[in-house]
């Protein structure tokens, strides 16, 4: 199972959304070795920030011969800057540029960027009409089902945009009002998969397991799937979702060791990039990520904030595993009673969310 967005065809339908703070190079590196993703986004950028060389803005569309197919996503409410911001993405050698008109984060919203820009569709079709004629590289966007309840403009949107010119809509199954709260709205995302005529619609939202991806791309009719915070969750999703799209079979979850693995890898992707102590300091949010799915974990986590460097990380890692054995079994494997809850189980209904649920953003949403 393919997807093609304008001129690129993407190896799987499975693509990484854009996660502030998280989606950077060596997160999307790691994901790309484990296989399965075709098509990755880079964090939220400022088209401004951009066009002035700010070093914060450069660093989020830094890129590497392996991080392709890859795009930039661009914010911003200036139709002049975001078209061209996005000829300088296609300069740097981005295959797509993606507009960003899902963001609630305030200070997005607060520039006329993000989900403000789904209250003003004329204004907002003609933004991309700008950026489309500017460039030769395929424009997609990313938007929600809407402001509110009581203004879910996003299929009207999709129709206006795939006038524009669009090659690809992202549309995340909640509104801006909802933030990251209740439950993705597949109907919703099924009205802008109807609403348009040819351009591919992408879902987004809560998909942590294959069955997930399946689910949404049977209920809604979508074209592919975009992962977001559950990839952070859960990096081996792409893979076992591409084998399960392909061959209807569920691999085995990661065992222990193999988080472990992983999680030093994406250390050292970090330490490469940002520097030692920088990319240490930076993974200190990323750990918790991964140990959600060691079983206990509160010693580690309490030592992961304190991480400078990589002796600090091999310190503590190397005290959790000593402190891990008394949750052990005689063939040291973690006793039942302390093991997470296995995900394919969580989304059948087979277990309790409670005990997987994805971090979110903390804060009434007017404050993000």
């Amino acid at each position: 199972m393919k997807l093609r967005i304008g001129s690129l065809e993407l190896k799987t339908p499975l693509c990484l959304s854009p996660l502030a703070g998280y989606t950077n190079l060596p997160f999307r590196k790691v994901v790309r070795e484990l296989g399965g993703c075709g098509f990755a986004t880079t964090d939220l950028v400022n088209a401004r920030s951009l066009l002035e060389n700010n070093h914060r803005a450069l660093e989020l569309v830094a890129t590497s011969p392996e991080d392709r197919p890859w795009a930039v996503q661009l914010f911003g409410a200036v139709a002049s800057e975001m078209r061209d911001a996005a000829k300088k993405c296609e300069d740097l050698g981005a295959n797509a540029v993606d507009i960003n008109m899902g963001c609630p984060v305030r200070k997005v919203c607060k520039v006329g960027g993000g989900s403000a820009m789904m209250n003003e569709l004329a204004k907002t079709a003609e933004l991309v009409r700008g950026m489309v004629a500017g460039v030769k590289i395929p424009v997609t966007a990313k938007m929600r089902l809407g402001w509110d309840e009581k203004n879910l403009t996003a299929p009207d949107l999709a129709k206006a945009l795939e006038e524009a010119g669009v090659a690809a809509i992202f549309v995340h199954g909640r509104t801006r009002e909802q933030g990251f709260s209740g439950l993705v709205n597949l109907q919703g995302i099924a009205a802008v998969v109807q609403a348009v005529r040819q351009i591919p619609v992408i879902g987004n939202g809560d998909v942590t397991t294959p069955l997930g991806a399946k689910r949404m791309l049977e209920e809604t009719g979508c074209s592919g799937v975009s992962v977001g915070r559950g990839a952070f969750y859960n990096p081996w999703i792409f893979r076992a979702t591409a084998r399960y799209l392909e061959t209807g079979e569920l691999i085995a979850e990661p065992d222990f060791e193999e988080r472990v693995r992983v999680m030093s890898l994406h250390l050292e992707r970090n330490i490469e990039f940002f520097g030692e102590e920088r990319g240490c300091v930076l993974f200190r949010k990323v750990i918790p990520w991964y140990a959600r799915r060691f079983g206990p974990a509160s010693e580690f986590k309490k030592a992961a904030v304190r991480i400078s460097s990589r002796m600090d990380y091999e310190k503590a890692l190397c005290e959790y595993r000593e402190w891990r054995k008394q949750f052990l079994n005689g063939q040291g494997v973690l006793l039942e009673k302390f093991a997470p809850t296995k995900l394919e189980a969580v989304f059948s209904g087979h277990a309790p969310l409670e005990r997987s649920v994805i971090p979110v953003p903390q804060g009434p949403v007017e404050n993000w």
